[in-house]
C-alpha cells in the first residue's frame, strides 16, 4: 500500500468527530475502571484495585488533553493505560480474565486515527507482537494473585462484554461517518457552492431518468431565468457582489416555486427551473412571482435587480435539448425586448 495514502478521505468534520468518540470512550473506560476498583476490593485483589484508581486518573488527564487539544498526550495516555492494565490484569489474575481482550479495540482506532495507511499498519503491528508476547508469556507465568474460579469467571464475562458493546459503539460511529461523508459528497455533486441550488448534471439526469423510466411528463414547464446586465454588475462592483446577487435570485426563486418544483443554477448567471404538472399558463404565473420578487430582493448594491425568463413546455418523446433550446430562444427575445420581462416559448 501507498505510505501516504490517507485511510480515508479525512477531512476537519470526521476527524472531530474522531476525537469526540474518543472522549466519550474514555469517559466510558473511566467509569468500568471506577467498578472495577469497588470489584476487585471486594474480591480481595487490592493491588488491581488501586491500578484502577490510577486509570481513573489517567483517563480524566486524557479528557483533559482532549478538550485542550493536546491530542498526542491523551493518545499516548490511553495506550499506556490499556497495555500495562491488559499485562498487569493478566499476570496477577490469569490470561482466563480477559483484559487482553480490550487491546483489540485499539485494531480500529488505529486506521480512524493514523493520517497515513503505513503508520497504522506499524501500529498494528507492534500491538501484534505485544499481544502475542503476553500470550506466550502467561503459557509459563502461572497468576500472581489469583482469584477464585468463580470470581475469574465473572471477570471475564464482564470484560469480554464490554468489549462487544465498545466494538458495537465503534462499529456504529464508523458507519455513520462513512454514512454521512457519503451523503455530504452525494449533495455535493449535486449541487452549486454558491447558491446551494441543484446543478446542471443533476437536473439534466433528472429529468433524462425520468424520462427513461416512462414518466409522464404530461405539462411540464420549463423556466431559463438570467440575470439581467450582470456583467456591469460584476465589472462595476466586483465579483463578490455578483455572488451575491446570484446568491440573492436563488432565494427569489427558491420563494416563489412549489415544493414539487426543482431548481437549478444552470451556469453563470443562467438558472433552470422544472415546473412538473404546469403549462404554459400556470408557468407564466409562478414566473411573473419569480420576477417580481427578483426586482424586490435585497443585495445592497445600488443598482436595479432583475431577470429575464423564458418558459417553455416539453412535449413527450421529444430531446430534452428541444425543449430546453425552445426556452432559451423565448428568454432571448424577452432581452431583446428590453429584458426584466417574462416571454414563451411558441410550442
Amino acid at each position: 500500500m501507498a505510505d501516504v495514502t490517507p485511510v480515508f478521505e479525512r477531512q476537519s468534520a470526521p476527524r472531530g468527530q474522531f476525537w469526540k468518540m474518543t472522549r466519550l470512550c474514555c469517559i466510558w473506560a473511566g467509569s468500568i475502571d471506577a467498578a472495577f476498583f469497588v470489584l476487585f476490593l471486594l474480591l480481595g485483589s487490592p493491588i488491581l484495585a488501586w491500578i484502577n484508581i490510577i486509570s481513573i486518573a489517567m483517563y480524566a488527564t486524557a479528557i483533559w488533553a482532549l478538550k485542550a487539544r493536546r491530542n498526542r498526550l491523551a493518545v499516548a495516555l490511553i495506550w499506556i493505560e490499556v497495555t500495562v492494565h491488559a499485562a498487569l490484569g493478566s499476570l496477577l489474575i490469569g490470561w482466563d480474565s480477559g483484559f487482553h481482550y480490550f487491546l483489540l479495540m485499539f485494531i480500529p482506532a488505529l486506521f480512524a486515527g493514523m493520517r497515513t495507511t503505513r503508520h497504522a499498519w506499524y501500529g498494528v503491528l507492534g500491538l501484534w507482537a505485544f499481544y502475542v508476547a503476553l500470550d506466550l508469556l502467561m503459557r509459563f507465568v502461572e497468576p500472581l494473585q489469583p482469584i477464585s474460579p468463580a470470581a475469574l469467571l465473572w471477570v471475564h464475562l464482564f470484560n469480554l462484554s464490554v468489549v462487544f458493546l465498545m466494538f458495537s459503539y465503534l462499529s456504529v460511529f464508523y458507519v455513520g461517518t462513512v454514512t454521512r461523508a457519503d451523503r455530504h459528497l452525494r449533495r455535493m455533486a449535486a449541487t452549486d457552492a454558491l447558491t446551494g441550488l441543484y446543478n446542471r448534471r443533476y437536473v439534466i439526469n433528472l429529468l433524462e431518468r425520468s424520462q427513461a423510466e416512462g414518466a409522464e411528463f404530461g405539462t411540464t414547464a420549463l423556466l431559463l431565468l438570467d440575470v439581467d446586465h450582470f456583467k456591469a454588475i460584476n465589472d462595476q462592483h466586483g465579483h463578490e457582489a455578483g455572488d451575491l446577487v446570484l446568491q440573492a435570485v436563488s432565494r427569489a426563486i427558491k420563494a416563489c416555486v412549489r415544493e414539487q418544483d426543482t431548481v437549478a443554477r444552470w451556469g453563470g448567471e443562467e438558472f433552470l427551473a422544472v415546473l412538473p404538472g404546469s403549462d404554459l399558463e400556470s408557468a407564466r404565473t409562478i414566473a411573473e412571482r419569480v420576477r417580481q420578487a427578483v426586482e424586490q430582493a435585497g443585495t445592497g448594491l445600488a443598482c436595479p435587480l432583475s431577470v429575464s425568463i423564458g418558459i417553455s413546455t416539453h412535449q413527450a418523446g421529444e430531446p430534452l435539448n428541444n425543449s430546453i433550446a425552445r426556452a432559451d430562444e423565448a428568454l432571448y427575445r424577452g432581452k431583446s425586448a428590453g429584458r426584466n420581462r417574462v416571454e414563451l416559448a411558441t410550442n
